[in-house]
């Protein structure tokens, strides 16, 4: 993977240095932009959409819901058992079947679209640097063009960061 990137201490510098990449036609998608904390307050934090998460972990729980309750009444009709003038399909032991299996759909769909929407696993290598961890934001261009890529590096520098190439 061919990559240039910057390195930067303030997430003003950082907006700068997308905005710069912006202006030289780089496009939206090819920017990356990594930090250790959010900056809400600034542009290049708020680039990714946000996603249906929450509504696919409720189907989830819903569909796990459904699920659990026709497992647990079929069950009790396919094997009555007549205890004490109960009715054969009882809601109260029920529940704990209905509430373990609502949780384990909501949980499984939970994950299965958290390592779609994160693209996992995956053998292409990310672009990252150690020095993010410690509170610099990363600014860069993935699989930039060969020629393009002293361009990338002048407007990157230009803007206060500390360029390094992968």
């Amino acid at each position: 993977m061919k990559a240039v990137y910057a390195l930067y201490a303030d997430p003003d510098s950082a907006q700068l240095a997308v905005d710069s990449l912006r202006r030289e036609g780089v496009a939206e998608r090819s920017i990356t932009v990594i930090s250790s904390e959010p900056f809400e307050e600034y542009e290049f934090s708020r680039r990714d959409k946000p996603t249906w998460i929450f509504w696919l972990a409720t189907a989830g729980g819903a569909v796990g819901l459904v699920l659990a309750y026709l497992l647990a009444s079929t069950t009790q009709r396919l094997w009555p058992l007549v205890t004490g003038g109960m009715p054969i399909v009882a809601m109260w032991p029920n529940l704990i079947i209905m509430f373990e299996l609502t949780m384990l759909g909501a949980i499984i769909v939970t994950v299965i679209t958290l390592l779609i929407t994160a693209r996992l696993p995956t053998t292409r290598s990310k672009l990252y640097d150690p020095e993010v961890s410690s509170g610099k934001i990363l600014v860069g261009v993935e699989n930039a063009p060969d020629d393009s890529i002293e361009k990338l590096k002048q407007t990157l520098r230009a803007t206060g960061g500390e360029v390094n190439a992968g």
